[in-house]
C-alpha cells in the first residue's frame, strides 16, 4: 500500500471531520489503524485527546468531571455582605499529643505453661527392636541393618541434645571435611580405553 496524494487528501479530510482511526482505515481500505495514526503524525495533524484517558465525546476525563459536577449555588448579594463583614473564628489548633513510649505500653498477659517434663527414655533391654513406631525426638534414629530385612531396626539409646541421633552415631554422620587439597591422594589417570571399530 502506497500513500498517493489522492489517499493522504482522505486522510486529511476524515482525519479533520473526527472521524477515528479504525474509521479513517475501514474508508480508505487496504491500511491499518496504526498506518492511518503514524501517517496523520508524520503529517503534523493535530493531535486528539486519548479515548483511554478521556470520555466517550473526546474531552479528557478531567474537564468531563468538572463539567459533570454540580456547580455550588451563588449566594444573594446581601448574605454574602454579611458574611464579609462578621467576623469570621479562626479554627482552633489541633491539639498534638505526643506518642506514648514503648516501654511503657502495657503488654497483655501471656498464661504461663509449665513445661512438661521430659519423658525419661527407657532402657531397651539387649535383643529388644526399635521400630518406626517407637520412634520418638529423645531417641536415636539411626537405621540398622536393611528395610526389607527381618532383623531391620534403629538404634534406640537416648539422642545428643540438638541431634537426631546419639553421640556414637553423631560421630560417624557428621564428620568434619578436610580441605580438597588433603581430603583425598591424587588418582593416577586412567589408561586410555582401547578403540572399538
Amino acid at each position: 500500500m502506497s500513500w498517493t496524494d489522492e489517499r493522504i487528501e482522505t486522510l486529511r479530510s476524515l482525519w479533520e471531520k473526527g472521524l477515528t482511526a479504525s474509521q479513517i482505515a475501514d474508508k480508505l481500505g487496504n491500511v491499518s489503524r496504526n498506518a492511518v495514526i503514524g501517517k496523520a503524525h508524520r503529517l503534523g495533524l493535530k493531535a486528539r485527546p486519548s479515548p483511554v484517558k478521556g470520555d466517550s465525546d473526546g474531552t479528557p476525563r478531567e474537564t468531563a468531571k468538572k463539567a459533570a459536577a454540580p456547580a455550588a449555588p451563588k449566594p444573594k448579594p446581601e448574605a454574602a455582605a454579611q458574611e464579609a463583614s462578621a467576623p469570621q473564628p479562626r479554627p482552633a489548633p489541633e491539639a498534638k499529643v505526643p506518642p506514648a513510649p514503648a516501654a511503657a505500653a502495657p503488654k497483655p498477659a501471656m498464661p504461663v505453661r509449665a513445661a512438661m517434663p521430659a519423658a525419661p527414655v527407657k532402657p531397651r533391654a539387649p535383643g529388644e527392636k526399635v521400630t518406626l513406631l517407637d520412634l520418638s525426638d529423645k531417641i536415636c534414629k539411626w537405621p540398622i541393618g536393611h528395610p526389607g530385612e527381618p532383623d531391620f531396626q534403629f538404634c534406640g539409646r537416648p539422642v545428643n541434645p540438638g541431634f537426631p541421633y546419639c553421640t556414637a552415631h553423631c560421630a560417624e554422620a557428621y564428620q568434619a571435611q578436610l580441605p580438597r587439597d588433603r581430603s583425598r591422594p591424587s588418582r593416577a589417570p586412567m589408561p586410555p580405553l582401547p578403540r572399538v571399530r
